[in-house]
């Protein structure tokens, strides 16, 4: 094994791929046992249905059980659902379950209707009601475990990127943040490679990339081969390295000069044997539409109902604790530029606004998102208060009213957003929110420049399936308390 840098400066076990090799095979025998499973709670429960008098099926369950199994399996593999390029990440793995499901299920059942086989409904219904949910299941669960191992350093695939030093570092710095992706640079392929020993970050070059025969000396070293912009590769040589590459185990990859674009914004239409990618536009308009709004105004009341108690308490604690004001309302930038005053309840001395510029100046920090750790300013309840996000709480009136949103970049103080430039000027397109994209994926532990890539990211690729998402998981960093000071 070999120890290999990544562009943070840690080191990375560059594991054996072969170990991926394993991956179909767990998730084939997660799917038996999963279905086997279901099979069991479809013979138990099926008398717990209104549908007609049970009878004593035992007969033809266990007639149908082995062909149901090996079918399931069957169409499981045929769809796809075991290929080594489906596991990981992406939503294609759990449509291929979800296509090879339906498909038995219609299997089955014009089976038993042609040939007039006495299926009872109450099993074929549970059989596939509780399976589809349990062959899921198991696909995350697997996906997690996945995750966790390549965080850890384990079940990487090692890449080599062919395209000029930029290209190279930029989706090189992508495939070191994105680690749950398993993918591990080893080198690089850039033009002019006798120029150069390593790129701009670090990343060593192997050979030249408009050289046919120097990418195939290379390719034995990786498990990917990375193309992206600035390869002076034609499409004949492109296809003609695919066809010297057939026979060995290296899959071929075209990354296109795009970052931070969602699934859901990318089409790929092959047109005359020429795959062309149509990126939708920015959806920060569709967040700012009803549906939104209608969400927050249910979400909002529901929670101010729910948390009545907690705000109560809070209250009453940071009353007794100094006798000063309950609330902190501080001016914030909302949506277009417009100012609001930001509900908080107060968690640090009165006079704490008086104490920024000392202590940015003692930091050696400018405005912009200016957060410290163990800041002196914070009361005794307002320790607590913060690290449980109870002090944000009161913000579900502005969410009332209009100012806000649950889901969205956090407002800023005017100071901070006169030190946009114009791509972060993108966040006021959209209503703030009591939480966000990085809040959920390491709140204050992450830099400014990830906080505001996820802040652009969330804006440009808003979606309502995201905002619930991000619900869920603020619920696990709140617990946490992952990143709160």
């Amino acid at each position: 094994m070999t120890i290999l840098s990544d562009r943070a400066g840690s080191t990375l076990r560059s594991t054996p791929s072969r170990a991926l090799s394993y991956l179909p095979t767990t998730a084939l025998l997660i799917d038996l046992g999963l279905i086997v499973l279901s099979c069991l709670v479809a013979v138990l429960g099926r008398g717990l249905l209104p549908l007609g008098t049970p009878s004593d099926v035992s007969h033809s369950v266990a007639a149908v059980a082995p062909a149901l199994i090996l079918l399931w399996l069957g169409a499981n593999a045929a769809t796809g659902a075991y290929r080594p390029d489906v596991f990981g990440a992406g939503t294609d793995e759990f449509k291929r379950v979800l296509n090879a499901s339906i498909y038995t299920a219609g299997l089955l059942g014009v089976g038993c209707y042609f040939f007039k086989f006495p299926l009872s409904r109450g099993f074929f219904l549970l059989a596939f009601t509780v399976g589809i949910p349990a062959l899921c299941g198991g696909r995350v669960l697997l996906r997690r475990a996945l995750r966790t191992a390549r965080e850890r350093g384990a079940l990487r695939q090692r890449v080599i990127i062919a395209g000029s030093p930029a290209h190279v570092d930029e989706i090189a710095a992508v495939l070191a943040r994105e680690t749950w992706l398993g993918y591990h640079v080893i080198g690089a392929l850039v033009p002019s490679a006798s120029d150069r020993t390593e790129t701009r970050s670090g990343i060593p070059v192997l050979g030249g990339c408009g050289d046919p025969e120097a990418i195939i000396a290379a390719s034995p070293q990786a498990d990917v081969l990375f193309f992206t912009g600035g390869a002076p590769t034609s499409a004949s040589d492109l296809r003609q390295i695919a066809w010297d590459l057939e026979h060995h185990d290296v899959q071929l990859v075209v990354a296109p000069s795009v970052t931070d674009i969602s699934a859901d914004r990318v089409r790929v239409r092959p047109v005359g044997g020429l795959p062309l990618v149509h990126l939708e536009a920015p959806r920060w308009a569709y967040a700012t539409r009803w549906a939104k709004r209608g969400f927050d105004l249910l979400g909002s009341t529901a929670l101010i109902l729910a948390t009545a108690p907690l705000l109560l308490y809070a209250a009453l604690r940071i009353k007794l604790y100094d006798g000063g004001p309950v609330f902190f309302r501080q001016t914030r930038v909302g949506k277009d530029g417009d100012m609001f005053g930001c509900l908080k309840f107060r968690t640090m001395v009165v006079n704490a606004e008086a104490l920024v510029a000392s202590l940015q100046e003692e930091q050696g920090v400018d405005a912009l998102l200016f957060k410290m750790k163990d800041d002196p300013r914070i009361t005794k309840p307002g320790v607590w208060l913060r690290r449980f996000s109870i002090d944000e709480l009161p913000q579900l009136f502005n969410v009332l009213i209009g100012e806000m949103s649950l889901v969205g970049p956090r407002p800023q103080v005017p100071r901070e957003v006169a030190l946009y430039d114009e791509a972060m000027s993108r966040r006021l397109h959209v209503r703030p929110g009591m939480t966000g994209l990085w809040q959920v994926s390491g709140r204050n532990d992450l830099s400014v420049e990830d906080s505001m890539r996820l802040d652009l990211y969330y804006v440009d690729n808003w979606s309502m399936f995201q905002d619930l998402s991000i619900l869920a998981r603020t619920f696990g960093a709140v617990v946490g308390s992952r990143g709160a000071y």
